[in-house]
């Protein structure tokens, strides 16, 4: 009972979010079927991603190689950062949106490719792009789009440590960027600064309802053990009725054959019977017959000494 497989729980990940419930219950049968109670709880409490973390999940499962290549352009990024190498910082900020764009574009093709997939354009590929960036910037959420099983589209405000372009490091000191190099660099501050703000508030809104669902996810187990207790209890009176069922048809056809048996012998009984009656009958008549034929002869006698006497 080594629990379900990571090709289960991959399978499970690509489906699409509207039919994610009904497979995992089929999976569920399917392993409590296997006599796998452990596995059975673990896909129970698998959760549907969102339509954006699905499409997610479906391009790490579909095309691991791209995830690949966006943790490492996402080390590559921290690297510049913690470096402070501005010229090299805005050269992989351009390569991000480059790349970032792309997976964005494949997810939409394998969107195209999935049948019960949402219609191109009510495709949340916003989400999908600021999970992608999200990614590039929090390990935590890399390493979750990685396995696949992503619940819901995340954002995130930066990359890897608070960024400095207004720095650049040189021999010497501090030399500050060129006017037409710092614009760019003070509207990217800007926008993270927005970014974290929104993050923090969503955030805070996340832990408030994870507490709202660690709750209902305690009663949901709570409800989910007594109705798999009653699911024992009714399988083990099942049992037992169809044992009960069992001696008593046992029984039934022992009796069954007795009954057989009975009737033959009371078959031969009747013709045993029979046979005797016809048996009296004739013997009775021979009987009478005997008897007439003596008070005949009787009869004979008595003409006979009467006959006698007169001639006397």
């Amino acid at each position: 009972m080594a629990g379900p497989s990571p090709e289960l729980v991959q399978r499970l990940y690509a489906t699409p979010p509207d039919r994610f419930v009904a497979a995992r219950d089929a999976a569920v049968a399917e392993a409590r079927r296997a006599g796998d109670p452990k596995a059975a709880r673990e896909i129970s409490r698998l959760r549907r991603p969102t339509v954006a973390a699905w499409l997610v999940n479906l391009l790490a499962i579909r095309r691991p190689e791209l995830v690949a290549d966006l943790a490492q352009l996402s080390g590559s990024l921290r690297s510049a950062q913690r470096e402070l190498r501005g010229g090299r910082l805005r050269e992989l900020s351009a390569q991000r949106r480059a790349v970032v764009g792309a997976l964005v574009s494949e997810v939409r093709k394998l969107a195209a490719a999935e049948p019960d997939a949402p219609p191109a354009g009510k495709l949340p590929l916003a989400e999908v792009e600021a999970t992608l960036n999200a990614a590039l910037s929090d390990t935590e959420v890399a390493e979750q789009i990685q396995a696949g099983r992503l619940l819901r589209a995340t954002h995130y405000a930066g990359f890897g440590e608070v960024p400095r372009p207004q720095l650049r490091l040189v021999t010497g000191g501090v030399e500050e960027l060129p006017p037409q190099e710092r614009a760019p660099e003070r509207a990217e501050a800007r926008r993270t600064r927005d970014e974290r703000a929104a993050e923090r508030a969503a955030r805070a809104e996340r832990t408030k309802r994870r507490r709202v669902l660690d709750r209902e996810l305690a009663k949901a187990r709570g409800d989910q053990d007594r109705a798999e207790q009653e699911l024992a209890d009714a399988v083990r009176a099942e049992r037992d009725g169809a044992a009960t069922l069992d001696r008593i048809e046992t029984e039934l056809a022992e009796l069954e054959r007795r009954r057989a048996g009975a009737e033959q012998e009371l078959s031969r009984t009747k013709l045993a019977r029979r046979g005797a009656e016809r048996s009296v009958t004739a013997a009775r008549r021979r009987t009478g017959e005997v008897e007439a034929a003596m008070e005949a002869l009787d009869a004979e006698e008595g003409d006979a000494d009467a006959g006698g006497d007169r001639a006397d």
